[in-house]
């Protein structure tokens, strides 16, 4: 895990000084700032590890919550269990590389540079990290645990029995956490280096569809409720939205400013 860890790191200093030093021209809506990244890309790999040792310190309770703790349209979940959907949904992890395959032919077809690939990569890699370290920090503090583990037949019940102590932390989904964070870096690297694309629309769709399928796919597993992939979802957006913003190209040369009874837009050469 250490040896992981540092490896990650090395990677994303990596990408962060590629983006910095890169010789093609800047095409990207968005831009990399040494101020901001490094501490950024420190604390998102702090983030991730502080979640992966908390989520490996996980004990094994005495006895499996009741379901009186789980929220009223949970409750139908409980007991579910299917190794045909869970499998479909481990598969979705190959939609991880849907980001980078855009920025690659983007790249390629001169449609964006080196420095947009280096810093979409950069943001990708600190979305996923804090996103991920979050969701396995709650995951740790066993709020419920996973649909399966109250099945009373079955595969389901056979899998609960060999349960380990993550199956008794469902909430959230880290699945649901990166589908999204994956679809949101899908759709706009596509439209920072498409900008004038009639498939802008065509994209989003397909991303924030195959996000949602794997959600979908996970309650249908048993693996989670519908509040985890919701709450997974919201999580995975709003970094991933947060870290994009954080590094939005700004214009300085506008400022809008309100006052009582007025607004004014100041214009400075």
């Amino acid at each position: 895990m250490a040896h992981f860890k540092r490896n990650s790191l090395v990677v994303a200093l990596f990408l962060l000084g590629t983006a910095f030093f890169a010789n093609a021209e800047e095409q990207s809506r968005y831009e990399l700032d040494l101020a901001t990244d490094i501490p950024l890309t420190l604390s998102a790999a702090g983030i991730f590890g502080m979640g992966t040792w908390l989520y490996h310190d996980m004990d094994t309770p005495d006895h499996v919550r009741s379901q009186d703790h789980l929220l009223p349209w949970d409750k139908p979940v409980a007991g579910r269990y299917s190794e045909t959907a869970d499998r479909m949904s481990d598969i979705g992890a190959l939609l991880a590389v849907a980001p980078f395959t855009i920025g690659a032919i983007s790249w390629n077809q001169g449609a964006s540079s080196g420095s947009e690939f280096a810093t979409f990569s950069l943001m990708f890699v600190q979305a996923i990290a804090i996103g991920n370290g979050i969701n396995l920090a709650v995951r740790s503090m066993e709020i419920w645990p996973r649909p399966y583990m109250y099945a009373e037949s079955g595969d389901g019940k056979e899998k609960a029995e060999k349960a380990k102590a993550e199956a008794y932390g469902s909430f959230f989904s880290g699945h649901a956490t990166a589908a999204f964070t994956v679809a949101t870096f899908t759709d706009q690297w596509f439209r920072s280096a498409y900008p004038n694309s009639p498939y802008q629309g065509i994209v989003r769709a397909s991303a924030y569809s195959l996000a949602g399928l794997e959600s979908a796919l996970r309650v249908a597993a048993g693996k989670h409720y519908v509040s985890d992939v919701v709450v997974g979802a919201l999580v995975g957006t709003g970094v991933s939205i947060g870290i994009l913003e954080m590094h939005r190209k700004r214009n300085d040369k506008f400022s809008l400013g309100v006052g009582p009874g007025v607004a004014y837009i100041t214009l400075r050469i």
